[in-house]
């Protein structure tokens, strides 16, 4: 179960980044709203705790598991829909203990969950040559259908986007093939745009009326003004912090967050504070050592002992810079409003456990040298 190993060739460098990388989330909630401070350190020491403990178990034993890691992500996603609590027209999280008790939202854990099933999944298919064949194909979209419908059922279309991005990242690594990818595209673009025509007819039953507001915001901002505000706030709070920022924790009325012009700013809108207090400067630092992280997670899968190693350090990587790009690009306007938090910066316990037991795998794969 447990990988053996020398202190030596434990990786402290990707181990000692991601703390640093917790340690400057926390600084920048505080700065955000020092109410949830706490609860955000009480959660780095759990994930710090989780990805050590993960960093020495055998990636390979995890894999022998995943039908049950699959069944355990199917039941955590139903039990969001029959005993959820809704909060923001959105039913992601579920209550244990009652009114004041523990919060946990099983989509951030069925990301880390579905990278692992996903990735043994594939290493077999290639096994057996079976990856650009029909039976493999189908295989592989039913496989990531069941987890992608209960998520989206949440709904959560931004979490569910991803992890669509993250599996076929997954799969395109694997091996699948030029012409079919060619023959998938040709596909896509033209149900794309059918797509956003279709979601403008007042009969649309895709989508809710705020996710279309969202995105018709985004197409249209003179006609959504409205819904765009809160994009539009974010934009004017990274601007105004121009190169150097106005300082962590600043309180003057010249602020856009003690204005309280971004509402929840500690978590999807984390990177308007960094870009007010820190400036142009912080928010390129910031961008840099989530650049570092990524880079270190594919260095990982790149030296990898076996396809399965490779394919979930390389996920656990796509998901960081996936999910950091949509975060970043929704607070500087370049995206639709969506709920994205930024990895291991945003506040959401569930989040930084889930991303932390994520890099331990990365780091136990690390450890386990390459033998071809």
């Amino acid at each position: 179960m447990f990988t053996k190993f020398s202190l030596k060739d434990y990786n402290f460098k990707l181990f000692f980044t991601v703390i640093a990388v917790i340690i400057i989330g926390i600084v920048c909630i505080n700065s955000a709203d020092s109410s949830f401070t706490v609860r955000q350190c009480i959660g780095a020491v759990l994930g710090i705790s989780v990805m050590g403990f993960v960093s020495v178990v055998d990636y390979e034993f995890i894999c022998k598991l995943f039908k049950v890691i699959y069944v355990v992500n199917a039941i955590l996603l139903l039990s969001v829909l029959l005993f959820g609590v809704e909060v923001n027209s959105a039913t992601r999280w579920i209550n244990i203990g009652g009114e004041g008790g523990v919060q946990f939202q099983p989509s951030e854990f069925s990301k880390i969950m579905m990278i692992i099933c996903y990735a043994t999944l594939l290493a077999g298919l290639k096994h057996n040559d079976e990856i650009n064949t029909i039976k493999g194909i189908i295989q592989m979209a039913a496989f990531a259908a069941l987890p992608l419908f209960l998520i989206v059922m949440e709904p959560d279309l931004s979490t569910t986007l991803c992890l669509t991005f993250v599996l076929v990242t997954l799969i395109f690594l694997a091996g699948l093939s030029y012409k079919i990818i060619v023959i998938a595209l040709l596909i896509f673009v033209p149900i794309a745009g059918s797509f956003i025509w279709y979601i403008q007819r007042p009969d649309q039953i895709l989508l809710r009326d705020y996710q279309v507001a969202r995105i018709l915001s985004f197409i249209y901002p003179d006609q959504y003004g409205e819904d765009y505000s809160q994009q539009n706030n974010s934009i004017m709070a990274i601007g105004s912090g121009e190169l150097t920022g106005k300082g962590l924790n600043s309180s003057t009325i010249a602020t856009v967050k003690d204005a309280n012009f971004i509402s929840e700013q500690q978590t999807d809108f984390i990177f308007s504070v960094i870009g007010e207090e820190l400036g142009f400067v912080g928010s390129v630092f910031i961008v840099a050592i989530i650049l570092i992280l990524v880079l270190q997670c594919i260095s990982v899968g790149r030296r990898a002992k076996d396809m399965k190693g490779m394919l979930i350090a390389s996920g656990v990587g796509c998901l960081i810079g996936y999910q950091s790009f949509i975060n970043i690009g929704v607070a500087t306007g370049l995206l639709p409003n969506t709920g994205l938090p930024l990895p291991f910066i945003s506040y959401g316990l569930s989040s930084l456990i889930s991303m932390c037991a994520g890099m331990g795998l990365v780091l136990n794969i690390s450890l386990q040298k390459k033998f071809y």
